[in-house]
């Protein structure tokens, strides 16, 4: 009978904690490749507090990102839409700061759980538009942003501003003393906000830090100095005792990206302290993810650290490795510690998942689908596709259509390329191309990169598109 009172118990507990709106915190490296963390088989750096995510939590080994670069990864996650329907598909940068904004008919994530009561915030690199544009973030459901608005700046992380709101701040120090790391000045924004949110009220906190993106630049701490002593690096030349970009010189860009990786798993850790400290853990969800696959600019070494695992392709690939991602989701009490999922889900699922969670009924068109029986362990609903095209690299498309992925190159010269298939439950590394032996199969994909594509006259994808709204030119 005890035994049985304690299960009904921890039954009922589980049931009122996923009755409550949960707080979300959303955690999104840059750059970061699916084998970049310890959990993922990271062997040269150390994540200790991401691997303890997710020992609490829940590893996807299937989990896709919107995009392979910045932009456009940000706006499926904002509009729960893929990159051919997204309003946002690229880089393109636009005077005087910042990127082409989300239009004024988006709605985010961010203004449909702002409006049903949640305190929303976001802290780091935002890229969907300038401030006062339509694209700000106050006017896309955040109460509050601080951090680069332009991703072009971004890649500077000794910048001679960043932004709180509308508000301009200024470090003019950075110019010549390099005092202010950016990375630790938007964290500590980040963690100020977590302590002043009371318990009982929900909140949306949205991290899109900026590491470990290039430029390779990090203060040389002890973590620094101990990857140093482990790679036993040769250092680069200085080159007129500055690095050429105007950034610090840095001599041991192997050390410099390992310390950047461990600095992110510090910032998560000191994340999961403060919810703990604050008696929030059994109410929140904590995701952690990033936007595309690992960079080789600025000094990246992605072959190096097998920052792809066994993937082929690293950013700006829609191979696997440009677009496969790190995805752990802990909430405690209600999602099973130490748990691991193979179900295909993609950035854009977060839109759907996230308003269910918050009990708001889902009425904006989505290309998403709610992930949280895949989170309570249930049998999780299947995409019948998924779907990437990138406007960078001469064009390319990608589809995931069970087990097949076929990906589709220089699109932007001619879309009816030959599209390359293979087998992921078989060759998860893409190595064999298997497109004469199913005919079928890649005329099923050519049918679905026709159906998913939609022209945006900002974002011309094929040669006749571009003749008819003119080329883009992304940065």
């Amino acid at each position: 009978m005890k035994k049985i009172l304690l299960i009904l118990t921890v039954l009922f507990s589980q049931l009122v904690i996923a009755q409550k709106k949960p707080n979300i915190v959303f955690i999104l490296a840059d750059d970061l490749g699916y084998g970049d963390v310890g959990c993922y088989g990271q062997q040269k750096i150390k994540t200790p507090n991401i691997d303890h995510l997710a020992g609490e939590g829940m590893k996807f080994t299937q989990f896709y990102s919107g995009s392979a670069v910045c932009a456009p990864a940000r706006s499926t996650l904002l509009t729960g839409l893929h990159t051919g329907h997204t309003p946002i598909r690229g880089n393109k940068r636009v005077p005087p700061e910042g990127q082409v904004p989300m239009p004024d008919s988006t709605v985010t994530i961010a203004m449909l759980l702002q409006k049903a009561g949640y305190t929303t915030a976001a802290f780091g690199k935002w890229s969907m538009g300038f401030i006062t544009t339509s694209g700000d973030p106050a006017k896309k459901g955040f109460d509050h942003f601080f951090g680069y608005n332009c991703q072009t700046l971004a890649h500077d992380y000794y910048p001679d501003h960043l932004w709180n709101d509308h508000q301009r701040i200024v470090y003019p120090d950075n110019t010549k003393l390099f005092t202010n790391y950016s990375a630790d000045i938007i964290h500590q924004q980040a963690l100020s906000f977590l302590q002043q949110q009371p318990k009982d009220h929900p909140f949306f906190l949205y991290l899109p830090y900026t590491l470990p993106h290039a430029e390779l630049t990090v203060p040389h701490d002890e973590v620094y100095d101990y990857y140093v002593k482990v790679f036993n690096e040769k250092p680069i030349p200085i080159r007129n005792g500055r690095d050429t970009t105007g950034k610090p010189y840095e001599p041991y860009p192997h050390a410099a990206f390992a310390a950047m990786v461990a600095r992110l798993d510090k910032f998560v850790g000191e994340i999961l302290a403060t919810l703990h400290d604050r008696g929030m853990d059994e109410n929140t969800l904590v995701v952690f993810t990033s936007d595309n696959g690992p960079h080789k600019e600025g000094g990246g070494d992605p072959f190096f650290f097998q920052s792809s695992g066994k993937l082929t392709g690293i950013k700006r690939d829609l191979y696997e490795g440009g677009i496969r991602e790190p995805f752990i989701a802990r909430w405690k009490g209600v999602i099973d510690p130490s748990s691991v999922t193979k179900d295909v889900c993609a950035m854009w699922d977060m839109y759907p998942t996230f308003l269910e969670l918050a009990g708001i009924q889902l009425q904006q068109k989505t290309d998403g689908i709610s992930i949280v029986p895949a989170l309570h362990q249930q049998k999780q609903p299947e995409h019948e596709y998924l779907y990437w095209e990138l406007h960078e690299s001469g064009g390319k498309q990608a589809v995931r259509y069970g087990k097949w992925k076929g990906v589709r190159l220089d699109v932007s010269k001619n879309p009816d390329n030959p599209i390359e298939l293979y087998d992921l439950e078989n060759d998860p590394a893409e190595k064999n191309n298997i497109a004469g032996q199913h005919p079928n199969i890649v005329e099923k994909i050519a049918g679905f990169m026709k159906e998913a594509h939609v022209e945006n006259p900002t974002w011309p994808l094929f040669p006749d598109e571009k003749k008819k709204y003119g080329a883009v030119h992304s940065d």
